[in-house]
């Protein structure tokens, strides 16, 4: 029998989740405010982000744009209209399905996505081992519930 008492033991996996989600939101506060800097909008930058990023052989529409992005289609439409008036994302019809809108990201776009994305890869190597202690313990903390 274990000589950590069960109470210690959810303490020390609360403590380990606790730091974890404050590492996540330093860095997602980071990326929101890196955004603002660069005079876009932190749901625009991930609009472009998600649009750049699609895998081979995805298209870019509104509703993979909206679970991508945890939003509903309607504020999708609504962020791709905001984005498509700043001339960083165009529509254009979907070749397969002409019901469906498939979004690029511009020229515009990529400069600025470009910016935000080495800032973000400098920021990351600064918070990458702060998230990987915290998983760490996350990971021992489970270790030791899992042993009860």
């Amino acid at each position: 029998m274990s000589s950590v008492s069960t109470d210690e033991r959810s303490a020390s996996l609360l403590h380990a989740l606790a730091e974890f989600r404050y590492q996540l939101r330093a860095f997602l506060q980071f990326s929101e405010h890196a955004a603002t800097e660069h005079d876009v909008r932190p749901q625009q930058h991930q609009l472009l982000l998600q649009i750049a990023g699609i895998p081979e052989g995805r298209a870019a529409t509104i509703n993979y744009l909206a679970e991508r992005l945890g939003l509903r289609q309607n504020s999708v439409v609504e962020l791709a209209d905001r984005s498509e008036a700043e001339g960083l994302v165009r529509r254009r019809e979907d070749p397969e399905d002409r019901r469906r809108v498939v979004l690029s990201v511009t020229a515009k776009g990529m400069r600025l996505l470009d910016a935000l994305s080495d800032s973000h890869a400098r920021e990351l190597n600064e918070f990458a081992p702060q998230l990987i202690r915290a998983l760490d313990r996350i990971e021992r903390a489970r270790g030791r519930e899992s042993q009860r």
